[in-house]
């Protein structure tokens, strides 16, 4: 492919690299397909050229920099997304470099771009009244408040990812002895989540509804399409709104369906579950991933305060004996 352009070098990475030798999922492709859409709106502003137009050397290092600084100032973007939006470009030029030799000085410059440094807060959850008040809110008189609850409950004990939840399907639960649902998780990883007593209880329940149109769904809309990821983030936020008079604790929490999933993750945590089990009952790649629960496990912590023998040594306070260290400690 040398000498090829950069639209032809652009086209080659999302047909040839994403979609045929990689098999990126969709969700990978339309996030790294928004990436470019916004750089090449950004490039064509700035070089006053229609993106057909564009070299790979008008897109270097400080012009990709500039870009991301706009993100940030004038989209008003997170630091998240900011360095989701760099390895998008990041993974195109790794793949121009094996196709552009020539031009490898310039994708160096830009492979150097470091991610931009993000605060980490402590994962939220929630508590055991507040999982109570948020389940009891739906109205399970009606057809939607009863598909409500059954899918709330399955998302706080089976911990699945939003996506997860919106692409099960009826056939996906089996009960029985080793009641549990199938999924097809990150990286087309397939894995079996087991189920309370409880859960596959309300989803049997479930079942037992007429199905709503031919999608086979198991959590459809009222005209039987499947749901989609901004339906249920509407769908907990409604619910969380009506459970907060009954349990003030949720004025102060962003409830989402992903901390849904973290809440079943500190479920799990708090009953004694080793982090290996809870890596692989999420399906995270690596037990690193798990440690951020650990973090947040205040009476973990405690415990491990407890067992430590009391330092006898009594508190004194430094005094600089030293006009040098007299100044550093006033700083």
């Amino acid at each position: 492919m040398k000498g090829t352009t950069f639209p032809a070098l652009l086209q080659h990475f999302f047909t040839q690299r994403l979609m045929t030798q990689r098999q990126a999922s969709p969700h990978t492709i339309a996030s790294y397909r928004d990436t470019f859409r916004l750089l090449l709106a950004f490039a064509g502003k700035q070089l006053h050229k229609p993106p057909s137009s564009l070299d790979l050397s008008d897109l270097d290092a400080p012009l990709i920099g500039a870009f991301l600084n706009d993100l940030e100032k004038r989209r008003g973007v997170t630091t998240r997304t900011r360095n989701v939006r760099l390895t998008a470009i990041r993974s195109f030029y790794r793949y121009a470099a094996y196709q552009e030799p020539a031009q490898s000085e310039h994708i160096q410059r830009v492979l150097a771009i470091p991610n931009k440094r993000q605060n980490r807060p402590l994962v939220g959850f929630l508590a055991r009244a507040e999982i109570d008040a948020l389940l009891s809110a739906p109205d399970r008189s009606t057809w939607i408040g009863r598909r409500d609850h059954a899918l709330l409950l399955l998302a706080l004990q089976s911990g699945l990812r939003l996506s997860e939840i919106t692409s099960l399907d009826r056939e996906d639960l089996v009960f029985g002895g080793g009641a549990h649902v199938r999924c097809e998780g990150k990286g087309r990883k397939e894995r079996c989540t087991p189920l309370a007593k409880q859960t596959a209880a309300a989803l049997k329940a479930w079942l037992k509804e007429p199905a709503r149109g031919d999608s086979g769904a198991l959590f459809p809309t009222v005209r039987g399409r499947r749901l989609s990821a901004d339906a249920v983030q509407y769908l907990v936020a409604k619910h969380t709104a009506v459970a907060r008079p009954k349990c003030p604790t949720l004025k102060h929490k962003r409830v989402s369906p992903h901390l849904l999933r973290h809440t079943a993750a500190m479920e799990l945590l708090q009953s004694g579950v080793d982090p290996s089990v809870i890596a692989l009952w999420l399906g995270h790649d690596s037990v690193a991933t798990t440690q951020i629960y650990l973090d947040a496990h205040l009476a973990l912590k405690e415990a491990a305060l407890a067992k430590m023998t009391p330092l006898k040594e009594k508190v004194r306070r430094f005094r600089a004996d030293d006009q040098l260290l007299k100044f550093l400690s006033t700083l």
